[in-house]
């Protein structure tokens, strides 16, 4: 199936645009970060987490105003249903940030739901997250994202060239950078689902990149009378059919399970849903023209790297 019939759009000539778009991008999310911070969940800040199951007629609203008589109206409440074999059974998480000894706060929620909530009330499982372990995950999910985009970069240099590996790798720092700016926009919650989210944005937007660097690859072997540039720009449009629909079909998918997948998948749906957008785009406009950008560059650092090189010898001499 071909969405564009031989398209010819010149992506190089009209990189700049893009540079400038991610620019501003990245530029927003390094701000947001900084100044504001991520919004991190019970996962990495600590707290206590509660699956409860309740009777059907139970809602957020009215679990909310009972956690509010004993202070934790501000937690985070989230419904979800599970199929078993006696039908569908709707289940709350509820998510206390730790203002006390966990297991205080663990007894005080569960006194409070069964005084409010007498019948159908089944506390199925408490966990709990201190703010050490909190920090130990926030730094294990950081490493977790350095190593992996390390390993591509090793995978693409012995598969590639060390240039193909470094026009890979940057966009993938781009990907996940934009996609946590979003997160830092909205205010949303960064969780491990989320870290999940952004290690699985970074393998789809490989693949991408993938797809097109072969095609750069087979051309530069067998189009050797057009200049780099051109087999960049024939590449890119030459894929693009194939670039476009896998991301769309993608694209649906996910929006799926955005829309009817239920609040516990949320924030990581939502992630994908960045990520598939901003990975294709960066497979088009910012991984294959930055290999033209070292292929303009190398040449003429090799001439100034020369040039100072006679230099120097020229100076020698003359002492």
């Amino acid at each position: 199936m071909q969405f564009f019939k031989k398209p010819n759009i010149d992506f190089i000539g009209i990189r700049k645009y893009g540079y400038m778009f991610s620019g501003t991008m990245i530029l927003i999310a390094l701000v947001l970060l900084i100044v504001q911070g991520p919004n991190y969940g019970i996962d990495f800040k600590g707290g206590v987490s509660m699956r409860v199951k309740f009777d059907s007629s139970v809602t957020v609203r009215m679990v909310r105003n009972s956690l509010s008589k004993i202070g934790y109206g501000n937690a985070e409440i989230k419904e979800t249903s599970i199929q078993t074999a006696k039908g569908t059974e709707k289940e709350m998480i509820i998510q206390v940030e730790l203002t006390n000894k966990p297991d205080e706060i663990a007894s005080a929620v569960s006194a409070q739901l069964k005084k409010d909530f007498p019948k159908g009330l089944d506390i199925r499982s408490i966990d709990t997250v201190g703010p050490k372990i909190g920090g130990e995950l926030r730094r294990a999910a950081i490493w977790a994202v350095l190593f992996a985009l390390l390993l591509i970069l090793i995978y693409i240099t012995l598969r590639f060239e060390f240039r193909f590996a470094v026009g890979a790798i940057l966009p993938l720092f781009h990907d996940v950078l934009i996609t946590l700016g979003f997160f830092l926009i909205f205010r949303l919650e960064i969780s491990l689902d989320v870290v999940a989210a952004f290690l699985t944005i970074v393998g789809y937007s490989l693949n991408d990149t993938i797809v097109v660097f072969d095609r750069i690859r087979e051309n530069l072997k067998t189009r050797r009378r057009e200049t780099f540039t051109q087999i960049i720009n024939e590449s890119i449009n030459e894929t693009l059919s194939r670039t476009v629909i896998t991301s769309f079909t993608t694209f649906l998918v996910i929006l799926v399970l955005f829309l009817f997948g239920g609040e516990v998948i949320h924030n990581f749906s939502f992630a994908m849903l960045v990520g598939v957008v901003i990975g294709t785009y960066s497979s088009i406009f910012v991984a294959a023209p930055l290999l033209v950008e070292w292929e303009n560059y190398a040449p003429r650092h090799k001439k100034i790297t020369e040039a100072r090189i006679k230099k120097a010898h020229r100076a020698a001499k003359r002492r």
